[in-house]
Parts: C-alpha cells; sequence; structure tokens
C-alpha cells in the first residue's frame, strides 16, 4: 500500500493505493495521526482501495476519534462499491462522514 499525503490548506489528504488489510492498516493509521498532528480535519481518499479488513476498519476508528478529540473531521471519499458494503455491515457508514 502507497500513501501520497497532500497539505490542501484547509485539510490534509491521504491518497490510499492498495489493500487496507492487516500487514497495512498500521501504515494507513500512522498516516491518519501524522495528518491530525499537522491539521485538525483530514480526507481520506479510497480511489484505489479495493479490500479493507478488520484492522483497517480499526484504523479508520482510531482516526475518528482523533477527529473528535481535536474537534475536527475525517472524511472518506471516493470509496468504492465493495469497501463501502464492508462498512455498511461492520456498521461503520454510521460512524464516519462518506463522501
Amino acid at each position: 500500500m502507497n500513501i501520497i499525503v497532500t497539505d490542501c490548506d484547509s485539510y490534509i489528504r491521504l491518497l490510499v493505493d492498495g489493500r487496507v488489510d492487516t500487514n497495512t492498516s498500521p501504515q494507513l493509521q500512522q498516516a491518519i495521526l501524522n495528518a491530525f498532528q499537522k491539521n485538525k480535519n483530514v480526507v481520506v481518499d479510497f480511489l484505489n482501495v479495493s479490500v479493507i479488513s478488520s484492522a483497517g476498519l480499526r484504523a479508520l476508528l482510531i482516526g475518528q476519534k482523533t477527529a473528535t478529540s481535536k474537534g475536527g473531521s475525517m472524511k472518506l471519499t471516493n470509496v468504492s462499491t465493495t469497501v463501502k458494503k464492508v462498512l455498511d455491515m461492520s456498521g461503520f457508514s454510521s460512524i464516519l462522514v462518506i463522501e
């Protein structure tokens, strides 16, 4: 998995490329936490993500909790149908902001 970080002034954009699974979720979690150190608003772009595991969901949950504690926001964009189904089935669609 690769993550491209872009500072867009009012938010940090993380473009995620690859699978978000047990092996790669620590990298996503760290990227999200690093982004929140620079800005209170983070957009996680899942344009090139086809699979997410429970470990990936945990990374997103930690990101959401960090956003709440900082009075900021975390949004997911370009979520594929497959990933959206996982988010729906796990109940994460009601926790996360998905655009």
